[in-house]
């Protein structure tokens, strides 16, 4: 009989391990699923280990919620060259990618925004408003986009609409394919803009 043996790490190592662990249980499980004793089990760590990293059950859901919701956003960022419509289109496609891959923690964080406690809303909410900043920024498209309030509130909405036919599309594809659902929604950002 063999056992493995525990490799020591620095504690924000074993915290970061810990986060991405949570984030790839977020992809198969909803927020409401994911517990310490969960997370224990699939590290091969003591509860009192995660109380100790995270302090409670909801601390350690709005960490991999905040981990999860930052690794969105890195992902989906715009490539640093190319038209603006390209690089759009390039950022939405890795964010349809992303929500295919992460479907059910994707679909939970929605959820739980929608009803969920202050926290996990605040967090949603950073990471919308980072996603609808990155649209204005000079490298993205700040060339084609003017920031003004209102082209801030159609963004805005164009950013739910987008969730939301992302979301459908992953229900049921059958309409149309990957690629033109990203193309539509890269079309429509500027053709909403234009209309303020």
């Amino acid at each position: 009989m063999t056992t493995s043996a525990r490799t020591r790490l620095a504690p924000e190592a074993r915290r970061l391990q810990l986060l991405d662990l949570g984030a790839r249980l977020f992809a198969t499980h909803s927020v409401e699923e994911i517990s310490i004793d969960l997370l224990a089990e699939e590290a091969g760590v003591s509860r009192g280990l995660l109380y100790h990293y995270f302090g409670s059950k909801q601390d350690f859901r709005e960490a991999v919620i905040r981990h999860a919701v930052e690794d969105l956003v890195a992902q989906t960022a715009p490539p640093a060259t190319g038209e603006p419509i390209e690089r759009l289109v390039v950022s939405l496609g890795v964010y349809v990618d992303y929500v295919l891959a992460n479907l059910t923690c994707y679909r939970s964080l929605v959820r739980a925004a929608a009803g969920g406690t202050g926290e996990v809303q605040a967090l949603y909410e950073e990471g919308r408003a980072a996603l609808t900043d990155r649209i204005f920024r000079e490298d993205s498209l700040g060339e084609v986009v003017t920031d003004t309030p209102q082209s801030r509130l159609v963004v805005r909405g164009w950013t739910a609409m987008a969730e939301e036919l992302v979301l459908a599309w992953c229900d049921d594809p059958s309409g149309m394919t990957r690629d033109e659902l990203v193309g539509v929604l890269a079309l429509s950002l500027p053709a909403l803009v234009d209309l303020v």
